[in-house]
């Protein structure tokens, strides 16, 4: 009999959401509310922040701190280019032009050498992207924009809870954007947070994620409220329903177990792999406790007959499904086209992803499945080795 194939994630999702869920159905009100009101002071305190704000994505979230920095057309923001597009793209919106930038040699993070040389009179900002849950050197990133007068807004999307130097993720630059997408550390779906501990950007969001009302709009319809609202800004459609929030909630409750099991994968999965000269496992700080969002596998292709792409098509056939992450943003049509861009701007960004393969990794994984793709990883290999090389 086949064995059930393995996804590249699978959500796990119990009686608690769905009961979270069926209470603010009850309760009749869908939308913002108090549900969402609880997740954010409950999201606060989990990090150790002083505001926590809920929107419909960390999209609208990184583009909420765009606009609270006040990041205006003709600025600049220095980017990683090994990130999802997301993370320009809110520049792109805000008519800034984003500045890639390489990531450190043998990682995946985003150097802050390669970043201060690309730092100019227009700089504004700096998006640090946390990949795979593995935090940036935060003190170089501060030390650069302090340097230069730039605002630090964290992409966090990956990074819950990972710590840097036994603080938070969340509670260390001036605005921090966490993801709740269906593969993240914990899911709402679809959701996002920002999280600071200033007063004016958390008012500043607040109003701007529910078109720019002025004060707390959600309330209106609701026996507390008024029918009188006063518009005072030109602001976006961002805000988080209660029904997304009730299942926050469940979630962020088992944040810390969901982030153990994860470790423990990662641990064997290290064990494993990391006696093979054919495969590089993922870097690890001592500056970073790593929240593994994800687990990115290197291949060495001068020891292999096979290719990336070939690797994934054998896990594929093995019953494994993975993922690749990222196609760097240099290497995408819109970013080539648009800041002229080319193959080779990037070296340590394109090595990364022309090696790399994420591996599944999810709290419900069963120690079965994990064993499944580790041998599945060691037959390949095994299967297409040409010739011993040295471990880097």
């Amino acid at each position: 009999m086949e064995a059930p194939f393995i996804p590249f994630h699978r959500p796990s999702i119990g009686d608690e959401e769905m009961q979270a869920v069926a209470q603010v159905l009850a309760s009749r009100w869908l939308t913002t509310g108090p549900v969402t009101r609880n997740f954010e002071l409950q999201f606060a305190e989990f990090i150790g922040c002083r505001y926590a704000v809920a929107v419909n994505s960390a999209t609208a979230a990184l583009q909420l701190a765009i606009d609270a920095a006040e990041i205006k057309p003709g600025d600049e923001v220095l980017v990683p280019t090994y990130t999802f597009t997301a993370t320009a793209a809110v520049v792109v919106h805000a008519g800034a032009r984003p500045i890639l930038c390489d990531s450190v040699k043998g990682g995946f993070n985003i150097s802050s050498k390669d970043a201060e040389r690309r730092i100019g009179s227009r700089t504004k900002a700096i998006i640090p992207v946390h990949i795979a849950g593995q935090a940036c050197n935060l003190d170089r990133i501060h030390a650069l924009a302090g340097k230069y007068g730039c605002h630090v807004i964290e992409d966090a999307a990956h990074a819950l809870p990972a710590q840097y130097r036994g603080k938070r993720v969340g509670t260390i630059s001036e605005l921090t954007a966490f993801s709740f997408y269906a593969t993240k550390t914990i899911s709402t779906g679809e959701g996002g947070m920002l999280t600071t501990d200033d007063q004016d950007y958390a008012e500043r969001v607040g109003r701007m994620r529910l078109h720019g009302i002025r004060g707390d709009a959600w309330k209106r319809y609701s026996k507390e409220g008024a029918w009188f609202y006063e518009v005072e800004n030109a602001g976006y459609k961002m805000n988080m329903c209660d029904v997304l929030a009730a299942i926050g909630c469940a979630q962020l409750e088992k944040c810390e177990s969901f982030c153990r099991r994860r470790r423990e994968i990662a641990t064997l999965y290290s064990n494993a792999f990391s006696r093979h000269a054919e495969l590089q496992v993922p870097p690890c700080d001592e500056w970073s406790d790593h929240s593994w969002h994800l687990y990115i596998l290197r291949i060495r292709p001068q020891a292999l007959s096979i290719t990336r792409n070939d690797f994934i098509q054998e896990l594929k056939n093995h019953g494994i499904g993975t993922s690749v992450h990222f196609i760097p943003l240099h290497l995408h049509p819109f970013y080539a086209q648009t800041y002229n861009y080319k193959l080779g701007d990037f070296p340590n960004a394109e090595d990364a992803y022309h090696r790399c393969i994420s591996l599944p990794i999810f709290p419900d994984m069963s120690d079965r499945e994990v064993e499944r793709v580790i041998s599945a990883v060691k037959h390949i290999v095994a299967s297409n080795r040409i010739r011993a090389v040295a471990v880097a």
